[in-house]
């Protein structure tokens, strides 16, 4: 799957926006830079490559569309995190989150309902700072034949993720709120302990309640009988628990060109899900690796490892962010409006004090972008080893099957066969299509030691 979670929660949860992403990208099986499908493309192996040693390729003009695209998705990740930045300190800077502040105090008499407003208002601000350059990232896609979704069902999903966010958003940040209230020294601990069963909560529900608010899910035997019995050969071989009634497809076709597949949930909804463009579009065996590759994040145990990762990684984030939101907030409390309030708050306990903890969240997220994405890629390559060695003996040219899969999704996505080194250090969750390509063209365990990397047989 693509990055969704991250559009989806435009305004959802803004404390966990970075383990979100994360945990997107960690169950996602195409690679990280979206491009455009190929509409009239059918489950055929790819064109004949041209005179390069690349084991991924595109023709000419696809070429030069995926460059063009890496650049604008470059540019617009790089103008998402600085306008997201920007927007705060200049929320913050302004005096505008105080003046909130006074004005939820002049219109309603309980506090936690001033919280709530204020919270609400920062939400709804945020949302229409990011709108233009979320609607020049769909403008893009649809551009270049990646989305087929009108701007009506776009600004309804759009306006969907917004109303979650509204919903859920400012109650947790009104708790955080009260927690830095009660324990100013140690709040950040509090706030810690809170965030892992927000966490739980949120990866849990996700594909109960979030997803099917944005996609329309079928069982995968309804439609691909003869395909989830294949994939149940893979099953078999993997031991990994999914049985066909937590196979789903998504009616991915109503909004979209690309072609991918996911794994998501934890414990009971836990499930595989095939988007209906890729059971369209490529061979039976193709869809096996990448279900291989699928289950081989839930086999190697990436999901919990993730989560404890994360868990234990937020533990020092949230502590260096408290002391750099202290050390700033002594330093612009007052020349921003918000120094102790009458009531004798501290001014870190106030709304707009509060925010600055946001603003130091976002500095620190940014700069440990690269260490979250080089995990990413770490288990990404994984399991790509893993769904290649997954179908050894299932199909009868593993190597070609998973070069054509990802020639595949590399076209359908226009993924630039060779992005820039930085920008995939900084932003890429997964390895290049054409790094993972070339590995899965040499790999071939069985031919050297008779055994693969997590198979013997």
């Amino acid at each position: 799957m693509r990055r969704s979670f991250r559009s989806l929660l435009v305004a959802l949860f803004a404390l966990l926006l970075l383990l979100a992403g994360t945990m997107a990208r960690a169950t996602q099986m195409a690679g990280p830079a979206p491009g455009p499908a190929s509409p009239t493309e059918s489950a055929t192996q790819p064109a004949p490559p041209p005179a390069t040693n690349a084991v991924y390729f595109l023709p000419p003009e696809k070429l030069a569309h995926a460059r063009t695209l890496g650049r604008i998705r470059t540019a617009l990740g790089i103008a998402d995190a600085l306008l997201g930045f920007a927007f705060l300190w200049i929320f913050l800077a302004s005096s505008w989150a105080a003046r909130i502040s006074a004005w939820s105090l002049r219109v309603a008499k309980r506090r936690w309902l001033r919280g709530l407003l204020f919270f609400a208002v920062y939400f709804l601000l945020s949302a229409l700072v990011s709108l233009p350059l979320d609607m020049i990232g769909h403008a893009t896609s649809l551009h270049y034949g990646i989305s087929v979704q009108g701007w009506p069902s776009w600004f309804g999903d759009l306006g969907k993720a917004l109303a979650i966010g509204l919903i859920f958003g400012p109650l947790v940040l009104l708790l955080f709120n009260w927690l830095v209230k009660k324990l100013p020294r140690f709040y950040w601990v509090a706030i810690w302990g809170v965030f892992i069963p927000l966490l739980l909560a949120q990866i849990f529900a996700a594909p109960l309640i979030i997803d099917p608010l944005f996609n329309k899910f079928e069982p995968l035997t309804a439609h691909h009988a003869q395909l989830a019995a294949k994939l149940e050969t893979v099953v078999a071989r993997t031991g990994n628990n999914i049985p066909p009634e937590r196979m789903f497809l998504m009616k991915a076709s109503a909004k979209s060109n690309g072609v991918d597949a996911y794994v998501t949930g934890i414990g009971s909804s836990k499930r595989f899900v095939m988007w209906d463009t890729t059971t369209d579009r490529m061979p039976e065996g193709e869809v096996m690796f990448i279900f291989g590759h699928e289950s081989g994040h839930y086999v190697l145990n990436h999901i919990p490892k993730l989560i404890g990762g994360v868990v234990a990684a937020m533990f020092f984030i949230f502590w260096l962010c408290s002391i750099l939101t202290r050390r700033l907030v002594a330093a612009k409390a007052a020349s921003w409006g918000f120094a102790e309030s009458p009531e004798g708050v501290a001014a870190t306990a106030t709304r707009p004090g509060f925010l600055v903890l946001f603003l130091a969240l976002s500095a620190v997220g940014f700069v440990l972008q690269p260490v979250s994405n080089a995990f990413s890629r770490h288990f990404e390559h994984q399991a790509d080893v893993y769904g290649q060695e997954a179908i050894h003996g299932l199909v009868p040219d593993p190597q070609r099957t998973t070069v054509s899969a990802f020639n595949h999704m590399g076209e359908a996505w226009l993924e630039d066969p060779t992005p820039n080194p930085v920008v995939e250090f900084w932003e890429y969750s997964h390895p290049s299509v054409q790094k993972r390509a070339t590995f899965a063209a040499q790999y071939d365990p069985w031919l050297k030691t008779g055994h693969g990397e997590f198979f013997s047989k």
